[in-house]
């Protein structure tokens, strides 16, 4: 019995001789390609846990054209810095167009002479004077001040009191 068993295994071709993979080396494959795979996934992990994590945030300075852009009795919004510069017969001034109630961004509504927040129902005046709503203050006041070559420029850190205007 022994010789039928070693002469069925001498005959048999080897595995690798036929072209298939064995079970072992099936799964030692398997296991290479998951530990690859992780190990790649750390590798991407560290490199982002390494690069800086900056926010890019537009300046607190910005030039906001010349006078003559602004029509007397205007309200002009600026959406890429979220500022209204209104123009009155008394000069100018730049007012802060996120709703004090919760950060909402406010709507200029012309045929109201309001500023809306779209949020909660606050509304101000073109001067940023609360009218009505659950805002607990009045829309802050920037400084706005004219630069040597004669353009507008609006400095968002400083706040200023509502009655100052920029006379030109």
């Amino acid at each position: 019995m022994t010789d039928v068993l070693a002469t069925a295994i001498a005959g048999r071709p080897e595995e690798s001789e036929r072209g298939e993979i064995g079970r072992r080396d099936f799964f030692n494959a398997i296991a290479a390609g998951a530990f690859g795979i992780a190990g790649l996934g750390s590798l991407v992990v560290t490199y982002r846990y390494l690069l800086p994590n900056a926010l890019f945030e537009p300046s607190m300075n910005f030039r906001a054209g010349t006078p003559d852009l602004y029509p007397l009795d205007s309200v002009t919004y600026m959406p890429d810095q979220q500022v209204y510069i209104v123009r009155t017969g008394d000069g100018f001034y730049a007012v802060s167009a996120i709703c004090t109630h919760l950060g909402c961004n406010t709507q200029w509504k012309p045929e109201a002479g309001l500023i809306a927040c779209p949020c909660h129902g606050s509304k101000f005046k073109s001067d940023g004077t609360k009218v009505e709503g659950p805002a607990p203050r009045s829309l802050p006041h920037f400084s706005i001040t004219l630069t040597p070559d004669g353009e507008l420029l609006v400095d968002k850190l400083e706040t200023i009191k509502p009655g100052q205007a920029l006379r030109v």
